[in-house]
């Protein structure tokens, strides 16, 4: 059972080292591993501390880009994460699960694997996120009913970046011991998943309103009290061109391969 651990990486330096030894510890759960890494252009030592790591681990392969894939940020950290992707399929016999990461301060804290461990006993899930300390925090990337778009994308999204964390807080917290929380997309700094029912999806950081039903962006609308969908400039994130590019991709699967997306409201990093 080994498993491919991979993610985009621009100007990470102060959190590589721990990001890579937590690394480490999540591929002791597997029989073997593999790190693959899409390098941009950054200004800080973010290569030269994965050159240096590569001596020590080779099973480290990163991808050193040299081109600007888009003006769009979530657009560019789409086609990285989309590279790693390609890798996992061209090797699909290898590894039949992969996990998808951040590799900044979220992933460096202390990590406790166990709540891994006991996810890869369990059949019931195909995409699998864990909750975060002191609370639940990507809010851009979740999707779960009613609120099944992008929290952005409608009125009072401010308001309702507070509301829907705290929505998504008590239902983990009401869980019943053992179970998870199923949900449209989520991601929160790192998902583990099964890579046969990933096969055909893609990461993509477009509005992409079109794999949504109908009554998807009502419920999220009128859940947010919002009039129906609203583009609006955040300045590093433009509204007209750009979402979180995880949802697209869970919304895909779940069309595609009937996936399961859960939230574990276990604590890995913490």
């Amino acid at each position: 059972m080994n498993c491919c651990i991979c993610g985009p990486v621009k100007n990470c330096g102060p959190y590589l080292k721990k990001v890579l030894e937590n690394i480490e510890r999540l591929g002791s759960l597997f029989d073997d591993y593999k790190i693959v890494i899409y390098y941009d252009s950054s200004s800080d030592n973010t290569l030269q501390i994965l050159k240096e790591y590569q001596k020590i681990n080779p099973r480290l392969l990163f991808y050193v880009n040299k081109i600007p894939t888009s003006k769009f940020r979530t657009h560019r950290i789409a086609a990285a994460r989309n590279h790693c992707l390609k890798y996992i399929r061209e090797n699909i016999a290898t590894y039949p699960y992969f996990i998808m990461m951040d590799f900044d301060d979220v992933n460096c804290k202390e990590i406790n694997i166990e709540p891994l461990r006991q996810s890869l006993t369990r059949e019931d899930w195909d995409g699998l996120s864990f909750n975060t300390s002191p609370h639940y925090y990507d809010i851009w990337g979740v999707s779960i009913w009613p609120f099944c778009f992008s929290y952005n994308h409608f009125q009072n999204n401010y308001a309702f970046h507070t509301i829907i964390r705290e929505y998504v807080v008590n239902r983990l917290k009401r869980l019943q011991p053992g179970k998870l929380l199923p949900c449209i997309s989520s991601f929160n700094g790192l998902s583990i998943y099964r890579t046969n029912k990933f096969l055909n999806t893609y990461y993509d950081g477009r509005v992409r309103l079109d794999l949504f039903p109908k009554e998807y962006i009502q419920s999220h609308a009128r859940a947010q009290g919002s009039r129906g969908v609203v583009y609006k400039d955040y300045g590093h994130v433009k509204g007209r061109y750009e979402d979180c590019e995880h949802r697209a991709f869970h919304q895909m699967a779940r069309q595609n391969s009937g996936a399961r997306i859960m939230i574990s409201p276990e604590v890995l990093f913490g």
